[in-house]
């Protein structure tokens, strides 16, 4: 029977289905020396084993293995990865080589146990392992030139003495990290107790929703933990207690008051989970009852009646258990959460009076500093008006020609018109004038004629004036 990740299964991988069978053939074939003669197709084919295995880990194809964030690398993992038209793959001792080197890959021991983020340049585990793993003697010298390249011949099997362990997958625990926290978000209502778990509550509450279908197992909850206490700072962890802390102000430490609150809450849940248990059983009790009637059984009816009432009985007291649970539990939290609030206002107050005290808000220099902006002011308007006159004054002594054109041309215009109009009043009163001595003249009645041509006469005149 193969132990192998079927070949459908691998088929189904984007990475598979997409490349041809030559495009395979190169990515399982042994790249270790390309790393300096190819640095291209050595990282494309490294880039390709690192978003295979960790899809084939995410979805625990990989044989007696139910880890999800942790990589059991083994010389027979190379077995697993066999395809058709390329075979076993001879470069995943090398792949899982540069990726510790790349800190993608962290050897567990030394996840679980270091002290420093994983995130510090100069995180000390990593450094020695990096130096005993991924650069043994001979490749060192090579890098320095003690020794040339062609001198440093490995084997697969001799690469996989060097890498074989387990190995954290950062980027899947980063992704898990941060659905683990969206998830907490979501179920915190501002109740102080909803920050704090043991290590079983934190499994049951997050195993399955730190990332889609997936269960986490206990090492994968542990790595996990430590990763938010360590590198991320979100969790505080004292034995078996767990406690979510955000920002500065959080006590990042476990204290009585945390232990007491968790002992209050698990004491609530497990009432809980006794009540839903007890009615589950009075249910049951209650249909067979129901059932030993219908077939004439009066005493096994009988029977399970009276568990019932027991079951009831036991039912009523720890509803009371934990109603009272629940108040006193209500009461401690509001206490807590009244703690927290005095600590804000405490640490506003300080951070309030060290602003007050800095010297630029002290009266004096207020007082100074009002009539130096004052001042200031003032001069600003000087120097705005200043520059203001000055554009006007420029502005004024711009002479356009062309608007002077228009205006000498308006005045010739004006002064045509005003002698046309005194023509006009001349002509009018020359008419007026000798109308007037018409009017005078008298004129015999048998004369007629002669008066008509003296009137057509003026008129002539009139209009050789006009």
């Amino acid at each position: 029977m193969s132990t192998g990740i079927k070949y459908t299964d691998l088929h189904s991988l984007p990475a598979y289905n997409i490349s041809s069978t030559s495009r395979l053939k190169s990515l399982y074939s042994d790249v270790s020396r390309q790393k300096h003669s190819n640095p291209t197709s050595y990282r494309s084919t490294v880039h390709w084993w690192r978003e295979v295995l960790q899809a084939v880990v995410l979805k625990h194809w990989l044989p007696q293995s139910s880890d999800t964030l942790v990589l059991h690398a083994l010389p027979t993992l190379a077995d697993s990865f066999r395809y058709e038209g390329a075979g076993k793959p001879l470069c995943l001792a090398t792949v899982i080589s540069e990726l510790h080197e790349e800190k993608a890959y962290i050897p567990l021991n030394q996840f679980l146990t270091a002290t420093q983020s994983i995130y510090d340049p100069g995180w000390l585990p990593y450094r020695i392992a990096s130096y005993v793993i991924g650069k043994p003697l001979l490749w060192a010298l090579q890098q320095t030139g003690a020794v040339g390249s062609g001198d440093v011949i490995e084997s697969d099997t001799q690469r996989w003495k060097r890498v074989k362990g387990d190995y954290v997958l950062r980027d899947l625990v980063e992704s898990a990290a941060q659905g683990i926290l969206a998830h907490q978000r979501t179920k915190e209502s501002g109740a102080y107790a909803e920050k704090l778990y043991t290590v079983e509550s934190f499994k049951r509450e997050f195993s399955s929703a730190a990332l889609p279908d997936v269960v986490l197992s206990d090492l994968d909850l542990k790595v996990l933990v430590k990763h938010l206490e360590r590198d991320m700072r979100v969790v505080v962890v004292d034995g078996k207690v767990i406690k979510f802390v955000y920002e500065d102000t959080d006590n990042q430490t476990i204290t009585a008051v945390d232990s007491g609150l968790l002992e209050l809450k698990n004491a609530v849940q497990n009432l809980n989970i006794q009540i839903e248990s007890i009615q589950a059983q009075i249910k049951e009790r209650t249909e067979k009852a129901s059932s030993a009637l219908k077939q004439n059984r009066k005493e096994i009816a009988l029977g399970h009646l009276r568990a019932r009432k027991q079951l009831e009985d036991m039912l009523v007291k720890r509803s009371k258990a934990l109603e009272n649970l629940e108040s006193t539990l209500w009461t401690v939290e509001h206490a807590a959460g009244d703690v927290e609030l005095m600590k804000l206002y405490e640490s506003s107050t300080v951070t309030l009076r060290t602003i007050l005290s800095h010297p630029s808000l002290q009266r004096n220099k207020i007082d100074e500093t009002m009539d130096a902006l004052h001042s200031a002011t003032e001069d600003a308007k000087d120097v705005d008006l200043t520059i203001r006159l000055a554009g006007e004054a420029e502005q004024a002594a711009t002479i356009d020609d062309d608007e002077i054109e228009r205006e000498l041309r308006a005045l010739v215009q004006d002064a045509e018109n005003e002698k046309l109009a005194a023509q006009e009043r001349a002509a009018l009163e020359d008419v007026k004038e000798l109308e007037g001595r018409l009017g005078e003249v008298k004129v015999p009645a048998d004369v007629p004629r002669a008066v008509d041509d003296r009137e057509r006469d003026a008129e002539v005149a009139m209009g050789v004036r006009a």
